[in-house]
């Protein structure tokens, strides 16, 4: 199990003895069968299997006031409880038998848990705890957080995590107290990642996620039947401006299939790498952007490059086309349904759900071929930003340049940069008190990201056009002069 990962499962009943005697083997049977279906990796019968120890530790004999079970990655734990209960307190040390439990805890059960049951009809009662050292039978993946297991609130597994009932407090930075008002299969659980998205942000992040991302569809596809509708070659400047075009209208395209395809089995795993091509070709061709930005404003004059198009689309379409290709050939699991995770922070008793996509699945992909390719290409562009910004200020201190044309120059340059790839870079921001604003920052202005480059395509087109006109009266007021 991995060390960011629940350290111990824990479950405590308190339930009525009945008068059905079994061997005490017969728990140990049922904790074997538990084992044996965690390492065949088949969850058939888990519910089955889990009732089944418990209703076996609570009609097994056993001599003295307790008795304690254990296999490699189970231990039970059953007490004897009477109506004159005054409280029990257990600890890691009561688990030192067991090499997994290397994480210090205690738990505290107050007198007060038998009251209500000898109120009624004074008899012996059971109090079960439940050690599970492995995650197979949970789901995971969480901060930390003090939570129960709610049997039937989800639809794709047999339960959900829930803080419903429960507080988290930390007094220290290594200790976490759980104070929880009902009894069931408990957990802290803690990752180092991320802090899951709060549930309740869920629909309104869909709802813009699908409008700005179909906006962006219609204005790409716009953008490049407009570019063939005028039937001009064009230069370099164009042709990379489509390419971009193109890969953004691919990247929404996957994007919108990708929740409704994550549970088609070979089909999401063949969609989560067309939308990982499609994000590194978006963000390989707003680098390509700023290099070509680099060389109008920087080189100048000396910017002729042989077939320099074909080189451009064999870097922005055939490396992350072979990135995601050796990934496929070397290990075909990193893509598949990606599950992310959700939190109900209004503790209302949804508790923690998951909503899956068809994306990237191992971290290190995602740390090295999405975080780190696209804080890369955000630098670049940044570093790009400031050089020509620094070329502009040179032609506004000109006399032959006027200021509205630096000024304006100074915009173009600002806006252009700014579209491609700047706003990308708020996916660093997805920690604490910044987490919120950028997750509706990021989604707002990437979602739309295809439609800004459409009105980038408009303006550059209306000045073009301008420029002509302009061009057109000048001659003609040259050829009416006598």
């Amino acid at each position: 199990m991995d060390d960011h990962r629940v350290f111990f499962l824990c479950l405590c009943l308190m339930i009525a003895h009945s008068d059905t005697v079994e061997e005490s083997q017969e728990p140990l049977s049922w904790m074997e069968n538990l084992e044996t279906m965690s390492r065949s990796r088949n969850g058939t019968s888990l519910r089955g299997l889990i009732r089944g120890l418990e209703c076996s530790l609570l009609n097994t004999s056993f001599e003295g006031k307790n008795l304690t079970l254990q296999t490699h990655s189970i231990q039970t734990l059953a007490f004897k409880l009477g109506c004159d209960f005054t409280g029990l307190a257990l600890s890691s040390a009561t688990l030192e038998r067991v090499p997994q439990a290397s994480v210090p805890h205690a738990m505290q059960f107050p007198a007060e848990l038998t009251q209500n049951a000898c109120r009624t009809r004074p008899r012996e009662l059971r109090l079960i705890c439940i050690y599970f050292f492995t995650d197979y039978f949970f789901q995971e993946g969480y901060t930390a957080t003090c939570v129960f297991w709610k049997e039937g609130a989800s639809k794709d597994h047999w339960g959900v995590w829930s803080p419903e009932g429960c507080r988290t407090e930390q007094p220290s930075p290594s200790q976490v107290l759980c104070r929880c008002n009902h009894l069931s299969y408990f957990a802290v659980l803690m990752q180092l990642s991320p802090a899951p998205i709060p549930a309740e942000l869920l629909a309104p992040l869909t709802y813009i996620s699908l409008v700005g991302c179909s906006i962006s569809v219609v204005a790409s596809l716009l953008t490049i039947l407009l570019h063939f509708q005028a039937r001009k070659q064009g230069d370099s400047t164009t042709h990379i401006h489509m390419n971009l075009h193109a890969s953004v209208l691919l990247l929404n395209v996957a994007f919108l299939l990708s929740p409704v395809l994550a549970r088609a089995g070979a089909a999401c795993t063949a969609l989560a790498a067309i939308l990982h091509f499609a994000l590194l070709s978006c963000l390989t061709w707003m680098a390509i952007e700023g290099f070509n930005l680099y060389l109008l404003l920087v080189r100048v004059y000396n910017i002729y490059i042989r077939r320099y198009m074909l080189k451009l689309c064999a870097v922005g379409w055939g490396v992350p086309a072979l990135l995601v290709l050796l990934l496929l050939v070397d290990q075909n699991s990193v893509y598949g349904p990606h599950t992310i995770p959700l939190f109900d922070s209004r503790g209302n008793g949804t508790g923690f759900q998951n909503n899956s996509i068809c994306w990237v699945r191992s971290p290190w992909v995602h740390n090295i071929l999405v975080m780190g390719y696209g804080g890369l290409t955000s630098l670049f562009n940044l570093v790009v930003l400031a050089w020509a910004l620094r070329a502009v200020r040179r032609l506004r201190a000109q006399e032959k340049v006027p200021g509205t044309r630096a000024c304006r120059d100074s915009v173009t340059v600002l806006g252009l940069t700014m579209l491609l790839g700047t706003t990308w870079a708020l996916a660093f921001f997805s920690f604490g008190v910044f987490l919120l604003p950028q997750l509706f920052l990021f989604t707002i202005f990437n979602s739309l990201y295809g439609f800004f480059l459409f009105l980038w395509f408009c303006s550059q087109r209306c000045r073009s056009e301008a420029e002509v006109e302009a061009e057109m009266e000048a001659f003609s007021s040259s050829q009416t002069m006598p």
